[in-house]
């Protein structure tokens, strides 16, 4: 299916299928938006397979509500259907996942030169030196770096069980950990391999940019 083409037709509200068995947390998500919004399902007109979206907006977003792990299969299916689909997922349900350190605006132009270190510590290495096989590490203590002032909305984390197939999505990620505040998975493009991060957001803000789009 071309991605930048709508789902397949609507099913009326009389020929959707029923589910049960949905947790109170994916209840409660479904909850936040007009039941016009819930539930909605399209049919694969190439396929024949019926998708039910978990919620749908008018602006043609699809959020999918994932309180489970899901196979790669599903994950690419589900993607490659929905033009544009949002990803919220349990975080609470994640083993071995906690939150670390403010980081500065990973875009910064200064920090153009320097590259993430993959660990718990909040540094850096300097591209040329990962290119000639050095491998000093700076902290933000450090004179090339302590004028870059750290932000209160970027994370850095880390996950030490993580379901794997999440990095792979395309689609944007929201990780709900419980509370007022929402963290999007976001990677920084690296020599030494995508730097992960999260970028927090208010649960209400998240909520209201779907609510206040018509198109």
């Amino acid at each position: 299916m071309n991605l930048n083409q709508e789902p397949g037709s609507i099913v009326p509200n009389n020929l959707r299928r029923f589910y049960s068995g949905e947790s109170p947390w994916h209840r409660n998500w479904k909850k936040a938006f007009p039941e016009s919004f819930r539930e909605v399902s399209f049919v694969d007109e190439q396929r024949g397979d019926l998708h039910r979206a978990d919620v749908h907006t008018p602006c043609g977003t699809t959020l999918e509500f994932q309180n489970s792990p899901i196979c790669l299969s599903e994950l690419e299916s589900r993607e490659a259907f929905y033009p544009k689909l949002v990803w919220v997922l349990n975080g609470k349900k994640f083993k071995g996942f906690r939150i670390l350190k403010h980081l500065p605006d990973v875009d910064d132009p200064r920090l153009g030169d320097y590259e993430f270190c993959h660990s718990d510590h909040l540094s850096m290495i300097r591209k040329t030196d990962l290119l000639q096989g050095r491998t000093k590490v700076l902290n933000f203590y450090h004179p090339e770096l302590r004028t870059v002032e750290l932000t209160s909305h970027y994370y850095s984390f880390c996950w030490k069980q993580p379901h794997r197939v999440w990095y792979q999505a395309k689609a944007p990620i929201i990780v709900d950990l419980g509370g007022h505040f929402l963290y999007q998975m976001k990677q920084r493009p690296q020599l030494s391999g995508s730097y992960p991060y999260l970028h927090m957001m208010t649960r209400k803000s998240f909520v209201e940019q779907f609510l206040n789009k018509e198109i």
